[in-house]
């Protein structure tokens, strides 16, 4: 019946910019999904309708005291209802991600692969709709080309109250301006702009955002010989899933520098559990939040950059100063 994916053994070590993707057919075609977003495969089973729901979802179904939510991926990814097969390899992965449990179906698993983030490129523009495409990357698996779905895309698609509320920031009331420096690393277009439209609504008036970690660390990396670091950077914001580098191996090479350590890093993310909490104690991470709470992040900002003013005279002077 059900077969529990306890992701033993899998990723011992953090930071090491690698990732676990479990791979599955739809359509005939290869997709992948994060191992830390999967909490079980099952197969699939009988699924109550849920009346004037989007076409994606077929309904709910309660397999012990949780009721969760089916979104039939062929129906998503065509645009066009497909019915459920009456086959064994007919399965639901069963995800965990912003602290909600929604359940996929898929055609079948076809395994689990270890690869670094460095091998997974972000598709090109002309191979999206509307503002950006619903992959999060493009990963070659052995043979494969594996294509990484934006699960928390199409979620927040399906029911846009489930992601980011700017109206928690309206709830805050008039809102001191803040210029101090704050670089964001986050690589969907969506929540990029989510993100910078809410600390901007909050009164933060200087955000730098960058794709991925690779970049923002490249862009961190060449300052931190620079005499005016502490004027250009306060404040680092990183997502966990990233191509090219990903939030864990970015905190662990901020914390690891004698200069880049004392600036705060808030992992921001929804991948933020037990295990994935301990994963960021682990590289250092200052705070550790979960998509889309936005208002709590203001909040852990605001405190977070009040302790670096008030603690930046004791930090480690440049190179040769």
């Amino acid at each position: 019946m059900a077969k529990n994916n306890e992701k033993e053994g899998i990723l011992l070590e953090t930071g090491t910019n690698e990732i676990e993707i479990m791979k599955f057919r739809v359509m005939g075609e290869f997709y992948g999904i994060n191992v830390a977003k999967v909490k079980e495969i099952m197969m699939s089973t009988h699924v109550k309708p849920m009346p004037h729901a989007n076409i994606a979802v077929e309904g709910f179904f309660k397999p012990r005291e949780s009721l969760i939510t089916v979104i039939n991926l062929a129906t998503y990814l065509s645009g066009k209802i497909q019915e459920p097969k009456e086959d064994s390899r007919d399965l639901f992965i069963i995800t965990n991600f912003n602290k909600m449990m929604v359940a996929f179906r898929v055609d079948s698993i076809d395994g689990i692969s270890r690869i670094s983030w460095t091998s997974i490129s972000k598709p090109d523009k002309t191979l999206s709709s509307g503002d950006e495409s619903i992959a999060t990357g493009i990963a070659q698996c052995g043979d494969q080309l594996v294509t990484i779905l934006d699960f928390e895309k199409i979620v927040a698609e399906i029911a846009p109250e489930t992601t980011i509320q700017v109206s928690e920031i309206d709830q805050m009331g008039e809102r001191k301006k803040n210029s101090q420096p704050i670089v964001l690393a986050e690589d969907s277009v969506l929540l990029q702009k989510m993100v910078h439209d809410a600390l901007g609504k909050a009164g933060f008036e200087d955000i730098t955002v960058f794709n991925n970690g690779q970049e923002a660390w490249d862009y961190l990396n060449g300052l931190k010989d620079d005499p005016h670091l502490y004027d250009r950077v306060n404040l680092i914001i990183t997502d966990l899933e990233m191509p090219k580098m990903d939030g864990h191996r970015l905190t662990k090479l901020v914390k690891d520098d004698k200069r880049l350590k004392h600036i705060p890093v808030v992992i921001f993310s929804s991948l933020i559990n037990e295990q994935m909490f301990l994963k960021g104690k682990e590289v250092g991470a200052d705070e550790q939040l979960s998509k889309p709470e936005i208002g709590n992040l203001v909040h852990v900002i605001d405190g977070l950059l009040k302790r670096f003013n008030e603690n930046r005279g004791k930090f480690d002077p440049p190179t040769g100063a």
